[in-house]
């Protein structure tokens, strides 16, 4: 199964009442408040002293983990991993949400359900049964609670919220017992299942569940054994049914894509209406590869075809503009998280970097990096930037970029710091893959988060001279990339990080670093005392296996 490194964090395996359950807890669905005016937002990034539950209407976008977001009568909706520091959300639901009008200041909202959906537990043994084993008590499944997706969807004229979700089972599958060195029998932990609900009532924490869409599944039949608890990294199952992403495309088909780590990504077409696979699944077992793609979904990436454990997970698609962007994530999740995009013209693939290198046939890692972790200077930086809700904004079009960053370990003396969760919501530009291609636009994360900063008319190219801090965010794994000093000079030379020319093109708000376009826009400036507007930019070369983000120094 998929690793989780939660440091402190434990996945809540507590039972309480399923759809349509409100207790105290909840928040009455009063009418919202306007938007506010722009005020760079004070909220500390270290949130230890309001970690508590009852402190969960001030954590404002603290403890988010793999979020999801939809837009959805008036609001963005998030939710995400069933995740908090030191377990504050033990005993109250799962998938807790947020929701905000303006994409910078958000308020707690109920999860969709208390208790493990009876399906899960009927499905899993009905499994075993098949495969000659025996039922699992309820009472001893060990459920996890991962990466749910929502889309808001229209269905028979009415628009809704719709959310996959996962139930990770922590089992092992040849004697039941909860998954732990001591309980090793010889086999793989137990598979995990995609369920889906909706609602029309997110506010109210008001879900309709819809059951069983898919579960993880092998191409190995009833062969489970393994060989060694902590050293076998030879998969049972070739799609691991967690991390869905869900798309409606152009034609109107609906499509989930899920899979983490294993052997890659899987593309699943399901009902419009219902939600579910299109097409009847079978046993979540086969003889060959061939045989199980043909049922569960065929594969359209991996990060290296020949390994059953590849670390990449968590897969989120959108269209523009003639293609399909497929994001994903590499690595553990406590410090290398990092970002990558690939893109194709056809759902099916091939997705494809860059460069031109085949995701869809394992062809090496995959450029542009999106996120990775880094450091400017004055901060500890962040670690842990992946596993992203990729949206627009409503009314506007802009693209923006969603995710955790976890503040690295040690932050004020806590040795626990690398659990502090803070949803990252940062805007996407689209920048040219080289200066011969200005057409070839790819989306980068700016390095900065969102805050809501207008408009102030045009930046100017002598608002650019100055000294930046420049990162080069390239692939090191557990390393953040530091900032170290460009100065940008008037005559149109530069020094420090970088030497020879620069340029500027105001009405496209492109800065050409040497060979290397960058896109600029206005951000604050989170690192500094008090925060403050300034300039970063964001931007990549298609041979350079690199990104280079920076912010002007004030």
């Amino acid at each position: 199964m998929k690793i989780k490194y939660f440091t402190v964090l434990a996945v809540s395996v507590l039972a309480f009442a399923f759809t349509g359950c409100k207790d105290d807890d909840v928040e009455p669905n009063v009418d919202p408040d306007p938007v506010p005016s722009f005020t760079i937002p004070t909220y500390a990034d270290d949130y230890s002293s309001i970690s508590s539950w009852d402190n969960r209407n001030s954590w404002n976008l603290a403890n988010v983990h793999d979020p999801s977001v939809a837009y959805y009568n008036g609001y963005y909706y998030m939710y995400g991993t069933d995740a908090s520091y030191g377990n504050a959300h033990d005993g109250h639901g799962h998938f807790q949400g947020k929701r905000s009008k303006d994409l910078v200041n958000w308020k707690w909202v109920s999860g969709p359900f208390y208790e493990p959906p009876t399906w899960v537990a009927d499905s899993l043994n009905a499994i075993r049964s098949r495969m000659g084993l025996a039922a699992i008590a309820k009472a001893d499944i060990s459920y996890g609670y991962w990466a749910p997706v929502i889309r808001r969807i229209t269905v028979d004229g009415k628009e809704i919220l719709r959310m996959y979700y996962s139930v990770v089972i922590d089992n092992f599958i040849k004697s039941g017992k909860v998954n732990s060195a001591k309980n090793f029998d010889g086999s793989w932990s137990e598979r995990a299942f995609i369920g889906m609900c909706e609602s029309t009532d997110p506010a109210g924490g008001i879900w309709t569940d819809k059951g069983y869409v898919t579960c993880s599944s092998s191409d190995r039949g009833t062969n489970y054994s393994r060989v060694s608890y902590d050293k076998d990294w030879d998969g049972y199952f070739y799609y691991n049914a967690i991390d869905p992403t869900y798309i409606v495309a152009p034609d109107g088909n609906h499509y989930l894509i899920y899979g983490s780590w294993h052997s890659g990504f899987a593309l699943l077409q399901v009902d419009a209406t219902t939600g579910k696979p299109l097409n009847q699944l079978g046993e979540p077992y086969a003889a060959s590869a061939s045989e199980l793609e043909s049922r569960y979904g065929k594969r359209i990436g991996t990060r290296k075809a020949s390994s059953r454990w590849q670390g990449s997970e968590a897969p989120e698609i959108i269209y523009k503009d003639g293609y399909y962007y497929l994001f994903m994530a590499y690595d553990g999740l406590d410090v290398p998280y990092n970002t990558r995009v690939v893109r194709s013209q056809n759902i099916e693939g091939p997705y494809v970097d860059i460069r031109g290198r085949s995701f869809t046939d394992g062809e090496g890692d995959s450029y542009p990096i999106v996120t990775h972790p880094y450091r400017f200077n004055l901060s500890n930086g962040w670690v842990g930037i992946s596993h992203c809700a990729i949206f627009q904004k409503e009314y506007t079009g802009e693209w923006f970029y969603m995710s955790q960053g976890r503040l690295p370990a040690g932050v004020n003396g806590n040795v626990n710091s690398n659990a502090l969760m803070m949803g990252h919501v940062r805007r996407i530009v689209w920048c040219p893959a080289s200066a011969n291609e200005p057409d070839n636009l790819w989306p980068i994360a700016l390095p900065q988060r969102y805050a809501g900063v207008p408009d102030y008319g045009t930046i100017t190219k002598d608002s650019l001279v100055g000294t930046w801090e420049h990162i080069k965010l390239e692939y090191a794994f557990s390393a953040q990339n530091a900032a170290t000093s460009l100065t940008l000079n008037a005559d149109g030379t530069m020094s420090g990080a970088l030497t020879g020319n620069w340029s500027y093109d105001e009405a496209k708000k492109q800065l050409k670093l040497g060979n290397v376009i960058v896109c600029v826009e206005r951000e604050v400036d989170w690192e500094v005392t008090p925060r403050r507007v300034t300039l970063v930019y964001a931007g990549t070369e298609k041979n350079l296996n690199a990104t280079y983000w920076g912010k002007l120094k004030r």
